[in-house]
Order: structure tokens, then C-alpha cells, then sequence
């Protein structure tokens, strides 16, 4: 199954209450970017805007910070976290193991473009997702980058039951490629927020995802 995820990037509460009502009739998930301007050049919503969250929906956060272990101490519940292996060492990923016992959280890891699979070989064996950047993290609405494509393969061809998501320019178009490379889970922003029918805009998503996945089983 192919699983489309709304991905938020906002500046306010109001406007992030607004997007979850947006979508939460029709999706069981919303991604939730964290900006720090340190990471990347930009500066989304703090940590007070996350406090409680509408019901009917789970939550995953993607944390583009310094120092996530940070952050994610303050977020309680069963939630999934996101964290850079490019912010990563040995040290804070006991911390964040540690976080995520007590609070019974997940984490994932993600990859930026450029950043090698190798790179999270040491923490993978901890986390059930990858996170696979199809863009430079930062901003909404830039351009797929094909050669990620080639990861998704090698991470699908050693972890043949990892989630894989992919984050950045997902649309109808690029979809399909990415799930064809053999992600099972797409990230999507500006395709479904700018869209003048978000719910549409999902199952066209979904739709040219399950049509690329279909590379990959086979059918």
C-alpha cells in the first residue's frame, strides 16, 4: 500500500489548525515540518503551537533542528519523530532512545540529498522508517530530484520491509517514480495544499503512487 501524508509547514497555530481540518477527513496521518533556522534557513512554529492537537489523526513531526533530542523531550505521546541523521551522533541518539521509551514515540531517520544510505547504517536497526529528502529541506514547492530515485532502490533492495517515505516535489508526476523506486509512504505539501481540492489532490497522489509501486511487486 502507498500512503499519502499532508506535510505542513506554517508559521502560526491558526494556521496549522486550518490545515489539519483541511485534510483530517480523508487522510489518518499529517506530517508536521519543525524548522529552527539553524538546520535550514527558515523558522516555522514552536513548540507551544503543538499543544494539544486535534483528535482524529496521528501525528509524525519532521524535525529540521540542532539538537532534536531538545525538542522531543517536550512532546509527549505515541508520535512519530523524524530526526536528520545529518544531526545525529552516537550520544544524542541514546538520548533520543531514551525520550522515546519513556514517552513511547518512534523515530525515524532522514536522509538530505546528498547524504550517503551509509550514513544511517549505525541507528538503522533502532527505527522501522526512512525518510528520503526529494528536495533541499527548507521550503515548500521546489523541484523532485530524480537521483534520489537510486537510494530508495538500495534501501529497499537491504531493507525489503522498511517504511520509506519520501519528502519533496511529490505530485502526480514524481509519485509514481518514487514509489516505483520502492517508497510506500509520500510526503506532500505544496501539491495538496495549493490545490483547490486538497482531498482530490491525495487520491490523484495516492492513485499515481499505487500505479508506480506496482513496478516494484510485480502486478
Amino acid at each position: 500500500m502507498v500512503e499519502v501524508v499532508p506535510a505542513i509547514l506554517v508559521k502560526s497555530r491558526e494556521e496549522l489548525l486550518e490545515c489539519i481540518a483541511r485534510v483530517r477527513e480523508s487522510v489518518s496521518v499529517v506530517h508536521i515540518d519543525m524548522m529552527d533556522n539553524e538546520f535550514v534557513p527558515n523558522k516555522t512554529i514552536g513548540l507551544e503551537s503543538l499543544a494539544e492537537l486535534p483528535n482524529g489523526v496521528s501525528y509524525e513531526f519532521h524535525w529540521m533542528v540542532k539538537n532534536p533530542e531538545r525538542w522531543i523531550a517536550k512532546i509527549n505521546g505515541n508520535r512519530l519523530h523524524l530526526v536528520h541523521v545529518e544531526t545525529i551522533n552516537k550520544e544524542n541518539w541514546g538520548a533520543l532512545k531514551k525520550i522515546c521509551a519513556r514517552s513511547g514515540c518512534r523515530l525515524g531517520l532522514v536522509l538530505n540529498p546528498e547524504t550517503t544510505i551509509e550514513k544511517i547504517m549505525p541507528y538503522i536497526k533502532d527505527v522501522s522508517r526512512v525518510l528520503v529528502m526529494a528536495v533541499h529541506p527548507g521550503f515548500y514547492g521546489q523541484k523532485y530530484i530524480p537521483d534520489v530515485e537510486e537510494k530508495i532502490r538500495a534501501l529497499r533492495a537491504r531493507f525489503p520491509k522498511l517504511e520509506i517515505e519520501v519528502d519533496g516535489g511529490v505530485n502526480p508526476e514524481t509519485a509514481g517514480r518514487a514509489c516505483g523506486a520502492g517508497a510506500n509512504v509520500l510526503a506532500a505539501a505544496s501539491a495538496v495544499y495549493s490545490a483547490k481540492n486538497p482531498l482530490e489532490a491525495i487520491k490523484n497522489i495516492s492513485a499515481a503512487g499505487a500505479s508506480g509501486a506496482k513496478t516494484v511487486t510485480g502486478e
